[in-house]
Formats: structure tokens, C-alpha cells, sequence
């Protein structure tokens, strides 16, 4: 795997699951919950979009070899 696309994996988990966690953090300190809803449905699209193609172009990868 090369480092693009260890990048672009990182970048889509990052996206899915560490953004979510930064707007709870937000949402607990603040007690207003609706930073973290609102955060939960473009967090999920944009890191499930990204690992798509991440995925692809790896599976590309493998079977040129």
C-alpha cells in the first residue's frame, strides 16, 4: 500500500470517527447536543466516501500484481 493511500485511509477514519468524537467533546462541554447530531450524518458520508475509494484503488493495486 502506498503512502497516498495510507493517507487517504487515515483521512477517511479520521473523517468518520475522529471528527464525531471532537464535536462530543464540544456537545459534553457545552451541553448542547445538537453540535454532535448535526456532525454525525456529513462526518459518516465524507469518511464512507473516502474509504469507497480508498478501498478501490487498493483492490486495483492487488490485482495488477
Amino acid at each position: 500500500m502506498t503512502s497516498q493511500l495510507k493517507a487517504g485511509l487515515m483521512a477517511s477514519l479520521f473523517a468518520m470517527i475522529g471528527l464525531p468524537l471532537l464535536f462530543l467533546a464540544v456537545s459534553l462541554a457545552s451541553g448542547v447536543w445538537e453540535y454532535f447530531l448535526f456532525s454525525l450524518f456529513p462526518s459518516f458520508f465524507a469518511g464512507f466516501t473516502g474509504l469507497l475509494f480508498t478501498f478501490q484503488e487498493i483492490r486495483k493495486q492487488r490485482n495488477a500484481k
